[in-house]
């Protein structure tokens, strides 16, 4: 049997955050969805899903968007997990990340939570923060603007210009990811850009 792999994208529920850099994890698994026409059905551990293939008679994934907020993100993942018998390690979290420059994906297997409080919350509830983690540059914001504010904040003009191409590579990011590997991925996605 095709081994299954849980790939959720972290962000805040509601119209009032869908657009906002916080959310660009929800984004990128909804091309993902859209790539196989499929579209999210509530789901009994308070997040949306689908279920489809990586290619048909691959590797099944269930592509989740918790309904929770991004600060307690982890018990609909945990939830989720559980209820589809992914272990840890192929649970893929797709989430925003400051410290990473705007237009940039970066993969990684465990570390720390580097102040997300979103991955901070699915390590405490899948007890390890061993996990892989597709991560999608949002950057810092210019002068004096909080951080808080700033993820909330929906992207700029010149962001939205760049923004499709950056959802669309993240999300071959994450079929790399569970088709060839965290290392192929990495290779792939963390040279500079052409």
């Amino acid at each position: 049997m095709a081994e299954t792999w849980l790939v959720v994208g972290l962000g805040n529920p509601g119209p009032r955050y869908e657009a906002t850099r916080h959310n660009i994890g929800q984004m990128v698994v909804d091309e993902l969805a859209a790539r196989r026409g499929e579209t999210f059905k509530a789901h009994k551990t308070n997040a949306r899903v689908v279920e489809t293939w990586l290619r048909p008679g691959d590797a099944k994934i269930v592509l989740a968007k918790p309904n929770s907020f991004m600060n307690v993100s982890g018990g609909p993942v945990a939830g989720l997990a559980k209820f589809y018998g992914v272990d840890p390690d192929h649970v893929v979290v797709v989430h925003d990340e400051l410290d990473i420059p705007f237009d940039t994906i970066k993969l990684k297997t465990g570390g720390g939570h580097g102040g997300h409080n979103g991955v901070r919350d699915v390590a405490k509830a899948l007890a390890t923060p061993d996990f892989p983690r597709v991560r999608v540059g949002i950057g810092r914001p210019a002068g004096r603007q909080d951080a808080a504010d700033w993820v909330l904040d929906p992207f700029g003009a010149a962001e939205r210009k760049n923004l499709p191409i950056l959802i669309d590579d993240a999300a071959d990011a994450v079929e790399q990811l569970i088709g060839e590997g965290l290392l192929a991925a990495q290779q792939k996605h963390h040279a500079p850009r052409a």
